[in-house]
């Protein structure tokens, strides 16, 4: 056989090979039904000797779809968005199609000129999860015509297809899971994040209102440094605060490592709720009560409603919600309870 070193070898390159026509290998290739199995193991296998790689471009020209998404996320190095991505390749994959990812550090600068080379690479559609000043970025892709979901967050409530969590719901059973331990909760958050700050903010004022508390005792702090965390704790400390109701599971875990700098101990001096259930899907030393929404679930919705929007349909912008639930783990103080 022929070498072929040196050079990106073609579908007529494997036709000459074999002895059979370019139409026969490309069908061969595909597992075509109408080419015997004996001719198709026989293609397949001097194709795979040959170094043969199909070329998905020339294929994306003839259907007028690349096969490939976007993703554009906060960034990598929190399991939140790792989660996230998980279950995108998996759905993507049984779509038949490829991602392209991007970490928008929640910068609405950097966002923007993600979604530039995404389009660039002309991706049949993205997956965004848009950030405060995102709005820039969905004009763009609106006026080039680019189908997108908002994944876990939206901008304007029914301008366009999203896919979230009912945050407001979590963060009341959040609150209320500590409320019902016997602790006099409050909000700790390091920034202020598009929708869910918002929502989660509502959800935690309207279960202690609930639980009869004035609003002077239903304190909310935004911390955006170790340092002023601290400072907050001990301040909360000082005021009989017991509970603490953290924006997310991330978040949470860092204000337990700061506890410990303060000789401070879950849930003897704060116990403690987060939000995105992390350990649903990571078993880390140091358990957490969280908010679980079903993060496979979520991306199979938000997967389905991107795919009707590349295939044409262009019905009115859907919002899909989730319900939340408390998986509880024993930092709240009460015993465990098993998920």
């Amino acid at each position: 056989m022929p070498s072929f070193s040196g050079k990106r070898v073609t579908l007529q390159d494997v036709a000459r090979a074999t002895g059979y026509t370019a139409n026969t290998v490309s069908r061969a290739l595909k597992n075509k039904p109408d080419i015997s199995a004996e001719t198709s193991k026989k293609i397949q296998d001097a194709a795979r000797r040959m170094g043969y790689v199909r070329n998905a471009m020339a294929g994306s020209l003839r259907s007028g779809h690349t096969r490939t998404l976007g993703v554009i996320v906060g960034g990598m190095s929190n399991p939140y968005y790792g989660r996230m991505t998980d279950s995108i390749q998996d759905a993507a994959a049984e779509e038949g199609d490829s991602l392209l990812i991007f970490c928008s550090r929640d910068d609405p600068e950097l966002e923007y000129q993600l979604i530039e080379t995404a389009i660039s690479r002309q991706v049949d559609g993205i997956l965004l999860f848009p950030c405060r000043g995102s709005q820039r970025t969905i004009e763009r892709l609106k006026a080039v015509g680019i189908p997108y979901v908002l994944m876990a967050r939206y901008l304007k409530e029914a301008q366009d297809d999203c896919v979230i969590c009912d945050e407001e719901k979590g963060a009341y059973l959040a609150t209320k899971h500590l409320l019902d331990a016997g602790r006099r909760p409050a909000f700790l958050n390091s920034y202020d994040v598009v929708f869910s700050s918002e929502q989660r903010r509502a959800g935690f004022l309207r279960a202690c209102r609930e639980a009869g508390l004035s609003p002077e005792h239903c304190p909310i702090a935004v911390c955006p440094d170790d340092e002023a965390v601290c400072r907050q704790l001990l301040e909360w400390k000082a005021q009989g605060v017991d509970g603490l109701f953290v924006f997310c599971d991330m978040e949470a875990w860092s204000a337990r490592l700061l506890m410990r700098t303060l000789n401070l101990k879950t849930p003897r001096d704060f116990a403690i709720v987060g939000f995105d259930n992390i350990q649903g899907t990571w078993r880390l030393p140091s358990p957490l009560c969280s908010v679980d929404y079903s993060i496979s679930d979520m991306v199979k919705s938000g997967m389905a409603l991107l795919m009707k929007r590349i295939h044409g349909e262009r019905s009115a912008p859907e919002t899909v919600l989730f319900e939340p639930r408390i998986v509880c783990r024993g930092s709240c103080g009460r015993p465990f309870e098993d998920e």
